[in-house]
């Protein structure tokens, strides 16, 4: 009895200074002997509240030690790498600085396009590797042709064009419209635009119209475009000498007229700046100046780049900066074999009046007949060689254009000449109207533009079109083409066949009556 008082006691006092729970304990007493334990690890044991550990918490702790080795071992090759590779008299450090001095101080300017905020050496590696996902994704979305609705195929048509054998041995494709050489009363001249050929030249003109007026059209492809050989070297310059070479080539005499739209007006500039003598008068629409142009205004600059989308914005700083890389968009977009919309070939916002306009199945066969030719050649090089002349120098400035007078001063001699007699002036720039046709809705050439252009030329005729577009005054609309050619010619007088032949009837009366008269004479 004494002996379990003694051990009722030691149990007691245990549990006091662990803490009173109010369970006692009431079995044998507790030997000096271990416990048994079962022989399955994952019972409970009864009494004790702790459970062994499972097969899902070792894998977890193994995975947990696994990457923790893992990231230590990064560590240490982190720690090799900068200890042996990237310090300053490692070989690679000495080989490689040069080069990457040289391209990080090109390249310094895209920094100007971060937010002050963010430092460069951490923004541009995330800016990397997002573009790679992105263009994977899309490459990814691409190769799903379930899911994309079939498309157009371009077609290559049998050669259609006339040729000239320009004095550089390069062939011409051109095109006539309307009266022929010996009949009209006017030539016009157009040079075409970007994705385009010689077959756009006034679209959907009728030739009853062309006719009515006196006109004949020449159309013609630019180098590398169409039917016509490309140049090695061409620039503005070279441009406006095709041109008067074209005019010589079929027939134009006289003075002529010439007709820019869009981007094909950089060329109608290249015209009457280097050939001024031989042009007629010029007629624009929606013309087109290099948006990177030094002379404008901060806010016509703004009021040129805020509308465009950001694509489009792409494209003219590649032009600019990485021209070979627009090679890789064109071979995706108009030069894939494959017919799209004209706002998705070319990244254009546009207004509602043009939205509606490229819609009608009438303007989406002339745009892929029309791209169908401009692309037959398969080369990206002259759609390069246009873009970059567009964004680039053109070698003259719009404002030379303007009519000035100058006198030759310069010297002793013309000075003291001078003073006994007037000096010599002559006028300068292009003599000859200049007429602009600007649609006010107009989100591809914004209206910003053509503002610049009345600014450094005050002497071009305005014609602000409300509600109109870019394409919906100019494309398939008879009216409007009525309009222009009023507006440029005046009064409808017919080709010149009428006043040739009254003029040879009357000839041909005189002459027989002068016969008659003779004859009456000698008898």
């Amino acid at each position: 009895m004494e002996e379990v008082r003694g051990a009722s006691a030691w149990t007691e006092e245990l549990a006091s200074l662990v803490e009173d729970t109010g369970i006692r304990y009431a079995g044998e007493p507790i030997g000096i002997s271990s416990p048994a334990f079962s022989a399955s690890e994952s019972e409970v044991v009864e009494g004790d509240g702790v459970e062994s550990e499972s097969l899902k918490d070792q894998v977890t702790e193994f995975l947990k030690s696994w990457c923790e080795m893992v990231t230590e071992l990064g560590r240490g090759c982190r720690d090799i790498l900068q200890q042996t590779v990237v310090r300053e008299d490692s070989f690679i450090v000495q080989k490689l600085r040069g080069p990457v001095a040289k391209v990080s101080g090109r390249l310094r300017f895209l920094n100007e396009y971060l937010p002050e905020d963010r430092d460069p050496v951490h923004a541009w590696p995330v800016i990397f590797f997002v573009s790679i996902l992105a263009l994977t994704a899309l490459n990814l979305n691409g190769g799903n042709d379930s899911l994309v609705m079939p498309v157009k195929k371009v077609r290559i048509h049998p050669p259609s064009a006339s040729h000239i054998l320009l004095p550089d041995g390069r062939r011409m494709a051109y095109r006539e419209l309307g009266v022929p050489a010996n009949r009209a009363r006017f030539s016009l001249i157009s040079p075409h635009s970007f994705l385009s050929s010689r077959l756009a030249g006034i679209p959907g003109v009728k030739t009853s119209l062309l006719e009515e007026f006196g006109v004949r059209l020449v159309t013609f492809d630019l180098p590398g475009f169409g039917e016509s050989d490309p140049h090695p070297s061409r620039n503005l310059n070279s441009s406006a000498f095709d041109m008067l070479y074209l005019a010589d080539a079929v027939g134009v005499n006289d003075k002529f007229w010439v007709l820019g739209y869009s981007s094909g007006s950089m060329h109608t500039w290249a015209a009457l700046r280097y050939i001024p003598d031989r042009i007629a008068g010029a007629a624009l629409l929606a013309p087109m100046v290099s948006p990177y142009e030094p002379s404008m205004t901060k806010e016509e600059m703004k009021r040129t780049w805020e509308g465009w989308l950001p694509k489009r914005k792409l494209m003219y700083f590649l032009a600019r900066r990485f021209p070979k890389l627009l090679s890789f968009s064109y071979h995706r977009s108009f030069l894939s074999g494959k017919h799209s919309r004209i706002d998705k070939w070319m990244p254009l916002s546009l207004g509602r009046k043009d939205e509606i306009l490229i819609e009608d199945p009438a303007f989406e066969e002339f745009w892929h007949r029309d791209v169908e030719e401009s692309i037959r050649q398969g080369s990206a090089k002259p759609f390069i060689e246009e873009a970059v002349l567009q964004v680039s120098n053109w070698g003259f400035s719009l404002a030379d254009l303007q009519v000035q007078k100058k006198c030759h001063t310069r010297g002793i001699l013309p000075w003291l000449m001078s003073i006994y007699r007037q000096a010599e002036c002559k006028l300068t720039g292009f003599l000859g109207p200049i007429h602009m046709w600007q649609g006010m809705d107009d989100q591809v050439v914004p209206p910003a533009m053509t503002d610049y252009i009345s600014r450094v030329l005050p002497s071009t005729i305005m014609h602000k079109l409300p509600n109109e577009g870019h394409f919906s005054y100019f494309f398939l609309c008879d009216e409007c083409h009525r309009q222009i050619f009023s507006t440029l010619f005046g009064s409808p007088q017919g080709p010149l066949e009428q006043a040739v032949e009254m003029s040879e009837t009357s000839l041909d009366r005189d002459t027989e009556a002068q016969a008659s008269n003779i004859a009456s004479a000698k008898e």
